[in-house]
């Protein structure tokens, strides 16, 4: 599967003149995303949007103008939770009287792939991938799966997320974030938690090689809390998919909780200490969906062929980068690996 065209929305300049070499700092252990400007889109329905969709049509509906898609496949954890809670709380409010439809509407996790289908009108395939930390990844699979049945089609691919309040205040009981975590300092200091991130990655996608930015050769998605299940499937997906290791880089999930430190120093360990590690989660935070930002970041590296050196964990003298390899794993029990090529 071949990738074309991307979009991204995070809490950094990843939009428009995309700019990583100044790192926006977080608030309060949350690192929320840049809306950018949503022109084409009736005020009327503007006004009723979730941040989630906001962030999803931001990113996709340039893409779907400036391209004929035959699908939109959308991976989220969280998508319209927050509207889900608003309508949920005036059932209360207004003793399950006259309610607000547009809150309800909204609140339905595919409501980001259904505004981007009814706006342009695109009456295609049209599906959202909800598998929490593996949302993205299942629809990554999910595109695989149509552009092999239908050879030539191209679809709109993405992971979309947000911090709602109610599914922030329930990971921060839980202890998957700290208030007073900085993502200056994500890596350096020692904690059993991390800060929330949220955002939105868009990507054209087909089977044409012509004029593709990279494309992605293989993944893999598996649940498990076994540190060395996680090294044994890291070693035979590299034996098995990467069919060379030079001009390699590894982009590593590591987002500051020591707890899974482990899990990433044992992959890094598998591939070798001379392929460089590239962490990005200090620009995002972490949210389910944040493998699209990381594939994002892997066709600009390969796009660039260069990243700002604080993306990188060791000193490194990699001048070309052909092969990325991603891992993450959210929460300690889900874990995808993906190999994209130039």
């Amino acid at each position: 599967m071949h990738l074309h065209q991307h979009i991204c929305i995070s809490p950094q300049q990843t939009n428009d003149d995309i700019g990583l070499d100044n790192i926006t700092p977080s608030v309060d252990g949350k690192l929320l995303a840049i809306e950018p400007m949503l022109e084409g889109v009736p005020p009327g329905m503007l006004r009723r949007m979730s941040k989630a969709v906001r962030m999803g049509i931001g990113a996709g509906l340039p893409l779907i103008k400036n391209n004929e898609v035959d699908g939109i496949v959308i991976g989220t954890a969280n998508g319209g939770m927050e509207d889900c809670i608003k309508f949920l709380n005036q059932i209360i409010d207004y003793d399950e009287g006259l309610l607000t439809p547009a809150n309800f509407v909204q609140s339905t996790p595919n409501a980001i792939a259904g505004q981007l289908s009814l706006i342009t009108k695109n009456r295609s395939y049209n599906a959202t991938h909800v598998h929490n930390g593996l949302a993205f990844e299942n629809a990554v699979i999910d595109a695989q799966m149509l552009i092999g049945e239908n050879p030539g089609s191209s679809y709109l691919l993405g992971g979309v997320d947000e911090i709602s309040s109610y599914n922030y205040n329930i990971d921060l009981l839980a202890g998957w974030y700290d208030k007073t975590k900085s993502n200056t300092e994500l890596y350096t200091v020692a904690s059993n938690a991390t800060i929330a991130g949220e955002g939105a990655a868009m990507f054209l996608v087909n089977n044409n090689a012509e004029e593709a930015i990279a494309k992605i050769a293989a993944i893999e998605i598996f649940q498990s809390t076994d540190k060395s299940e996680v090294e044994s499937r890291f070693k035979k997906f590299i034996a098995d998919a990467v069919p060379e290791m030079n001009n390699t880089l590894l982009i590593s999930g590591e987002n500051g909780d020591q707890r899974f430190l482990p899990l990433y120093a044992t992959c890094e360990y598998a591939i070798g200490s001379s392929i460089p590690v590239v962490r990005f989660k200090h620009l995002t935070g972490e949210y389910p969906t944040a493998s699209a930002f990381a594939l994002w970041l892997a066709c600009q590296a390969i796009q660039q062929q260069s990243l700002p050196d604080h993306l990188y964990k060791y000193e490194h003298n990699l001048t070309q980068i052909d092969h990325v390899i991603m891992y993450n794993q959210y929460q300690g029990k889900q874990h995808s690996f993906m190999y994209i090529a130039k």
